[in-house]
């Protein structure tokens, strides 16, 4: 083998390490400094800690008609372990912080809030009239969040998420709770995100299909 061959390999393979083709657009894995940074921004629990969490969330438009989704949210792992530093009781030090971090697998989470409106309301027509007492409507299923399908892309790939769940939302008061909405967590391996931007494709059972797009190298 030539001089000038070794030399292109040599040139080649530094390249290769300089630029890897799948390195992740946000900070992962969390260097030691970024737990630290993290952990004491968690700990401040004050407005700058709320400021921080919610430029990670883009608030969206209500539609004319159909649900609203109102909020669309994108942690990245050093949002998670800030928020997971503030929920920690007193005493909670950056060294646990540390330790507690090499145990877990770094993941984004994605959360999606939705409105009931007053055409997508919390009562549904009743369409079986066979029952022993009908009504004209019935109280929405709890669940109804199950209806919306979500896609969330890294540049064009479709990923699959490794946690899907929801929960209903109620306002309480003297005459009882009531349904006004939902709230979808997503969780996926942060290094499945290897393109700059991603993308949460959302379509309603009812109203228009909405895709906010996060820029993630905007995002720590």
């Amino acid at each position: 083998m030539t001089h000038t061959h070794l030399r292109w390999l040599s040139l080649l393979s530094a390249t290769i390490l300089t630029f890897p083709s799948s390195a992740s657009p946000f900070d992962t894995p969390l260097s030691d400094t970024a737990v630290r940074q993290a952990y004491f921004m968690g700990q401040r629990h004050d407005e700058t800690l709320s400021r921080m969490l919610d430029s990670y969330a883009k608030h969206l438009p209500q539609p004319k008609t159909g649900p609203y989704i109102s909020s669309v949210t994108f942690f990245t792992p050093y949002a998670l372990l800030a928020q997971q530093s503030a929920s920690q009781p007193y005493g909670y030090s950056a060294q646990q912080a540390e330790i507690n971090h090499r145990r877990q697998v770094e993941t984004v989470q994605i959360i999606i809030k939705i409105q009931l409106t007053d055409t997508y309301s919390a009562f549904v027509p009743n369409s079986d009239r066979t029952t022993a007492n009908p009504s004209d409507y019935l109280p929405r299923p709890t669940d109804f969040w199950r209806d919306f399908e979500i896609q969330v892309l890294s540049g064009d790939h479709a990923l699959d998420a490794s946690r899907y769940s929801g929960e209903p939302d109620f306002i309480c008061g003297d005459g009882g709770c009531s349904l006004v909405g939902a709230t979808i967590e997503l969780e996926f391996l942060a290094d499945a995100f290897t393109s700059d931007t991603a993308v949460v494709r959302i379509n309603p059972p009812e109203g228009e299909e909405i895709d906010p797009e996060f820029d993630l190298t905007s995002l720590r």
